[in-house]
This record gives structure tokens, sequence and C-alpha cells, in this order.
């Protein structure tokens, strides 16, 4: 018989027989200690013995002792066991959630922070997951998100896509990043009305989208400031800004990333602080399980939107 037909004709109950007669140093006790009668699990080992080839114990009238290749065959076989009840716990864990990947898109700071307090959290709970986290700008986001690349986004916006589900979360307050030198950082409050003849220094790698909230707050164009666009990333745009070459719009997200020379002053219009809101959305035919743990944490820590929640 090919030794591939052989190991076909092996089963989990040949190996747990042997490995109950080594332990327990005699058929009958291993038989009592399985519930099985000492007729059948004789024959589990012997069955066992004819598929390896070999005698895999020495027996006697105290009782049984592995030989040899018996200790070769215990060891892999106990192995063996322990790998198939590490697929089980594996699978039960991955089908509830416990356990699998998770793909993540967003665009806004993680230094501080809902989001980092979430991911941190979830994190928490369970650390047996693989969370991949992506950022990139709205509409790459989206894009990815229809094609199933990421399971979910949090982006400022509510605009889903028709397969999209779509959760409110939180929002953030949104502003400006000046150097403590400049005239607005005496401000305790910088209007949108004050970035009149400023200049702002937007990253082409920034996805927050603050620039079109620049634009609906500042409809005319004369009433605009300068907009510079720089190819190089956040960290460098507020080197340059600490260097006097302009201004930054950003989120409060990004209050945790703090950089000398640089102070933070809330954007506030007519009706008083601006804020953008931030939903999570997902494709609902998305089954992975992991998915529904996150989404039941952002249900639990974000029931409702907040009263100032908005775009």
């Amino acid at each position: 018989m090919a030794p591939a037909h052989r190991a076909a004709q092996v089963e989990l109950r040949h190996l747990r027989a042997a490995i109950a007669a080594a332990d327990c140093g005699s058929l009958r006790r291993a038989s009592e200690h399985l519930v099985i009668r000492h007729s059948a699990l004789s024959r589990l080992v012997r069955q066992l013995e004819h598929l390896v080839g070999a005698t895999l114990f020495e027996r006697s009238s105290t009782g049984v002792m592995p030989t040899a290749a018996g200790q070769s065959v215990l060891r892999i076989s106990r192995t063996v066991l322990e790998q198939v009840e590490a697929m089980l716990v594996a699978a039960g864990s991955s089908g509830r959630g416990e356990a699998g990947c998770l793909r993540m898109g967003f665009c806004t700071s993680i230094s501080a922070g809902n989001l980092r307090a979430t991911i941190v959290e979830f994190r928490s709970n369970f650390p047996q997951v693989d969370l991949t986290t992506v950022e990139r700008p709205r509409t790459s986001l989206m894009s990815a998100l229809r094609n199933g690349t990421l399971d979910i986004i949090i982006v400022p916006g509510q605009k889903p896509h028709p397969d999209a589900e779509t959760l409110p979360v939180w929002s953030e307050r949104t502003l400006a990043l000046v150097p403590n030198d400049h005239p607005l950082a005496a401000h305790e409050f910088v209007y949108w009305t004050d970035l009149r003849g400023q200049t702002i220094l937007v990253s082409e790698y920034d996805p927050t989208g603050l620039e079109d909230l620049l634009i609906a707050k500042l409809v005319a164009d004369e009433h605009r400031p300068t907009i510079e666009r720089h190819d190089v990333s956040r960290g460098i745009i507020k080197s340059l800004i600490s260097m006097g070459l302009g201004i930054g719009l950003v989120m409060e997200s990004d209050m945790g990333a703090s950089f000398a020379g640089l102070v933070y002053r809330e954007l506030c219009d007519g009706a008083g602080p601006s804020r953008i809101g931030f939903y999570a959305h997902w494709r609902d035919d998305n089954e992975n399980p992991t998915l529904k743990r996150f989404l039941n944490l952002l249900t639990e820590r974000y029931p409702s939107p907040s009263p100032a929640f908005g775009e």
C-alpha cells in the first residue's frame, strides 16, 4: 500500500488511542479514559501499527511501553492533535470576529482624538485581529471600498456610495495652525474671514478635504486666502509654517502631534466653532466577522451624533 494511501486512512481517533495508551501505560486503562471498549481501543492501536508499518508498543502482562518507532509516532501524533485543536480555536475565533483581518481607511490624523481611541480599544479587545490601516483622500477611499480592497472607511462628510451603509460617528473641530509669533496667534479664536490675505500651505498628500471647507466658508474668490500646494508630507508643511511661509488648516485630531514654534487656534464663523462630521462607510454585502465586531464597538462608543454634528 502506497504511503499516501496509508496516510489517508489514518484518522484522529487512531492517534488519540495511541496517545492514551502511552499516557496510561495500559490499553485497558486507556479504554476507560476514553470511555470506549477495550477491544475497540486495541483494534485502533493495531490499525495504526499496520498503517505506519511498525510496532508502536511492547506489550506485557503489566501494560504497554512505546517502542523507539512508537515514541517517534507519538511525538508527531501529539503535534498533529495540537495543530487540529489550534485550527478549530482559530476558526471559531475568526467566525466570531475575534481573529482575522480588518482593513480600514481614513483621512484624518490619528495622533489624538476619537479614531485613535477607537483603534486602541479595538486592538485591546481583539488582539488577534490583524488591523491594516490606509490613509488616502476621500475619493480614493470610496473607490477602495467599492472594489472590496477596504472593509470600512471613516471619512468626513456623508455622501455615501449607493451600495454602502453609513453610520455617523463623531465630529471634529477645525483649527488654524500658525507660528507662535504670527498675529493670529494672539487671537483666542480665528474666524474664517480672518484668513483673507493669508497664505495657506497645503500638502498634496493631505486627504482631509479642509480646502473644500475653506471654499464653502469663503464663497467669493476675492475673499479667499492664497493657497499654496506643496509636493511634501504634512510634517514638512509644519516645518514650512514654522519658517513663517504661511499657515495651515487641520482638524483637532492633529493636536496630538505637537510641533515646536506652532500653535493651534480654533476656527469659527458667526454660528460658533466650525466642526466637520465624520461617518463610517462599509459595503452592505461585506460579511467579514471582524467588521461586525468593529461596527459594534463604534455603535457602543458613538450611539448618537453630537448636537454640533455636521459637514
